[in-house]
This record gives structure tokens, sequence and C-alpha cells, in this order.
């Protein structure tokens, strides 16, 4: 069995003395693990960083083996993922969530949109907004994925301000006034465009965060990732304004 792809380092750890096991995010093959001979020498442990992109080939004589990647570097951009606190915790943030998806499952779309990312991880407001709808992405490719380009009560495109935490859908303002205080915040940017401002992507944490506890995480037995509180953090604090020193910035899980 072999194959060849583009591939993202996710997450590496060590296998004996002198390997590594590496995880990547490939294009057409999915999360993906194999063992990297060698892996620990100097010339290959600055290739087997997060967040580099490599071209491997996998090799195993039967398909669910574990199997050997050879690997040569194409972009890398470890070093600079170090500069910024929403690079460190992103990237990291990122891996977590790769990891909610059925290994050798093929997301092509999710590589793509993890590639964006990477590049744009230094600049908290890209990088916040970016990060939300890639939560979003992955939420749709477990199956549950949020509706929030019409009203379901009224059908209505205009004015949405709500999401349903039942449905996971939008709802106009004027059709979820009654149960304003049952409903999660519809961010700004993803029912208008426009650029995540502090409050708006406050509102889209605190939205994912709580469908990828329900969904996700509590029926798994599982929390999300402390990364991910990292990059919350870091991304928030970059764009919060003067007048909200005293706004907490706590995400809840439900």
């Amino acid at each position: 069995m072999q194959w060849s792809d583009k591939a993202i380092i996710i997450g590496v750890r060590r296998h004996g003395e002198t390997s590594v096991v590496a995880e990547v995010m490939t294009f057409e093959h999915g999360r993906h693990l194999g063992l990297v001979r060698g892996g620990r020498s100097r010339s290959m442990q600055p290739v087997l960083q997060p967040g580099n992109e490599v071209e491997l080939t996998w090799r195993a004589r039967l398909d669910e083996h574990l199997g050997e990647f050879k690997m040569e570097p194409v972009r890398l951009r470890a070093a600079r993922l170090m500069e910024a606190a929403t690079s460190v915790y992103g990237v990291q943030a990122m891996g977590a969530l790769l990891r909610l998806l059925p290994e050798r499952d093929p997301h092509p779309h999710l590589y793509e949109a993890l590639d964006v990312i990477l590049e744009n991880l230094h600049d908290p407001s890209d990088a916040g907004e970016l990060f939300v709808r890639f939560e979003i992405a992955v939420l749709n490719d477990l199956g549950f994925g949020l509706d929030l380009a019409e009203c379901v009560a009224t059908g209505t495109r205009d004015d949405l301000a709500y999401v349903s935490p039942k449905s996971g859908r939008a709802v106009s303002r004027v059709a979820g006034a009654p149960y304003a205080d049952r409903m999660l915040a519809l961010p700004s940017f993803l029912a208008q465009g426009g650029a995540a401002d502090y409050d708006s992507l406050l509102a889209a944490f605190r939205m994912t965060a709580f469908f990828l506890h329900r969904h996700v995480c509590e029926p798994r037995g599982i929390d999300l990732s402390t990364a991910r509180d990292g990059f919350v953090q870091a991304a928030l604090k970059a764009l919060k304004p003067k007048d909200a020193a005293d706004q907490p910035q706590g995400i809840p899980k439900e």
C-alpha cells in the first residue's frame, strides 16, 4: 500500500530512541498517523513542527497498519507561529478540533481552511473570525451543522439576531424577542458580513463552544481543549476596547 499527498503537521510523539509518530492533516486522506524513522534527528526536528506543510508518501504492507511516512518540507512556518499568542494556541486548538473527526476520513475543505488560517493567525481579528468559521465547518462535518442563513420561524433573511440552542438555526429579532433570554446571540459578522469586533467575536466563541460541548464533547465525556481557551483569551484581549475592561471573557460550556 502506498500513496502520496500534501499534508500539514498537527502533532508529533516520540517512538523509540530515534523515531516519532507524526500526526498530519492531508488533503485527500484526512487526519493520518505514520512512523517517521529518524524523526528526532537534527535535520528532521525543524520539519516535524505543528503548522509546517510537507509533501509526504505513506507506505504500509496493509491498509490498517500504522505505516511509515517519508516527507519533504514545503513551507516551514512553525517559527513564525511562535511569535504571537494567537498563533501558539491557535495551531494547537485546530489540531484538537481535527482530532474530533474520524482518522483517515477525507475532509479536503478543512485542509484548505487550515492552510489559510495558519497564514493569518498572527492577526487577532482575522484569526478569531477564521477560527470560528473553522469550528462551524468541523461541526458541520460531524453532522451538527448550524443554519444561520434564514429565520427558522419566519424564513426571513433580514435582521437575524439569535441562534436557537435547540435547533442551531438562526432566528430574527422580532421572532426571537419573546425568548431572547433563552437564545444565543448571532454574531453580526456571521449574519451581516463585515469584520469581527470584540462583542461579535465574544458572541461567536460562546455560540460555537455551546454547540461543540452539547453535541460533541459531552457525549464523548471530554472537554474543549485548553489550547482553545488560550486562543480565545488572546484573540479577545487584542480586540478589547478600553471600556470593556470589566467585561467577563470566560466562554461558558453550556
